[in-house]
């Protein structure tokens, strides 16, 4: 992964989509995604995590490639900082997949969206070990992406304070580090697993040094200070 984040033009994404004859469904996806007041779960992040994919698959990852193609174009396309955005993400792919794919493949495609809320697939599930990866790659990704990474969170939670953010951010942080493994496959379990507990260490103790320095509603700093 590199440093910066890729700016894929609107016709090197969509050339990526695995349903040529829906052109239009691709067109409101891409669409999604890039509305400017998305800030992390972005176009950028669609690419991030369809060059994940590719890069499990070279490295030998096997999974069933289309529906977890079309998982990833659909796993955030609704996103608004709602705790149920996964869900009408499914949903939008449940109705918009009819005629399309076969039935198996479209409820698959709605079940691996879902599971992209959770980041806990079984082990034996190739395509959500698949999935999930690549969604969490960023967690890896080197300390100026994953800076920006975090910012662009931040801007997509604008319309909460800075205390019910941080709140929000160290629960997330806290329940990625409880988990015995973030990554499921053992490809990205080497390649990814030690650079993310990392990140997500120093993001923690980041948060807790700029707590104790942040003054009480009575005035005084914290005790931890």
């Amino acid at each position: 992964m590199t440093d910066e984040p890729p700016h894929p033009e609107p016709a090197d994404l969509l050339a990526r989509w695995p349903l040529p004859d829906a052109p239009a469904l691709a067109a409101e996806l891409h669409a999604a995604y890039a509305d400017p007041a998305r800030g992390y779960h972005d176009v950028v992040h669609l690419t991030e995590v369809l060059d994940r994919l590719e890069e499990l698959r070279a490295a030998g990852v096997a999974y069933p490639e289309l529906p977890v193609r079309l998982a990833a174009w659909f796993h955030d396309s609704v996103y608004d900082g709602e705790r149920d955005a996964e869900e009408r993400s499914a949903a939008w792919a449940e109705d918009a997949l009819v005629d399309l794919v076969a039935e198996e493949v479209r409820s698959e495609v709605a079940r691996l969206v879902r599971l992209t809320e959770t980041h806990r697939p079984e082990p034996d599930d190739a395509a959500g070990c698949a999935l999930s990866d690549a969604d969490l790659a960023i967690l890896a990704a080197p300390p100026a992406r994953y800076a920006a990474y975090v910012a662009a969170v931040r801007a997509e939670y604008a319309h909460l304070d800075d205390a019910t953010f941080r709140a929000g951010r160290r629960a997330v942080l806290e329940g990625l580090a409880a988990k015995p493994e973030l990554f499921h496959t053992p490809v990205a379990r080497a390649r990814w697993e030690d650079a993310a507990r990392a990140n997500l260490t120093r993001e923690l103790a980041e948060l807790a040094e700029d707590d104790a320095a942040r003054p009480r509603a009575d005035g005084r700093r914290s005790r931890a200070s």
